[in-house]
């Protein structure tokens, strides 16, 4: 589950998909029986971050895999932050397995665990060098 959302991670996965094979918001809802005001602000709310999406789930990527080929350009955002994700997703499922550290490693679990449930949530991803956002004890940083 995403933080402030009442629905699970593969339902809001399925919409991002949808959204990338060029369906709009009412189609998307109606196909997955949520409303469509609700499909629009998820979508609206994932349009004003596209890149630094893409760019923090590669900078995962990186950080987690070994060797990684780093997906081109497709021409759609929303395209670009699926191989992004995908790719984090396969760098992950390398390093740790296919059940990982908590469970199957699947795109959509995958994007609620890098962005701790924060993936829709203001101020979500944090601007790029800022140390909290990969703490890793709760003292990292201090002397």
């Amino acid at each position: 589950m995403l933080l402030r959302r009442a629905y699970a991670a593969e339902r809001l996965w399925a919409v991002l998909t949808a959204r990338a094979e060029g369906s709009g918001h009412r189609r998307i809802g109606a196909g997955l029986g949520v409303p469509a005001a609700t499909v629009r602000g998820w979508l609206r709310r994932a349009a004003e971050r596209l890149e630094a999406i893409r760019s923090w789930f590669i900078g995962v990527a990186v950080a987690a895999g070994v060797d990684v080929t780093i997906p081109d350009g497709t021409g759609c955002p929303w395209r670009d932050v699926l191989a992004a994700v995908a790719t984090a997703s396969a760098a992950i499922r390398f390093r740790f397995g296919a059940l990982g550290l908590g469970g199957t490693v699947t795109p959509e679990r995958v994007a609620v665990a890098v962005s701790s449930g924060r993936l829709l949530a203001p101020g979500w991803p944090p601007p790029l060098g800022w140390a909290a956002a990969t703490r890793i004890a709760p003292d990292a940083g201090t002397g």
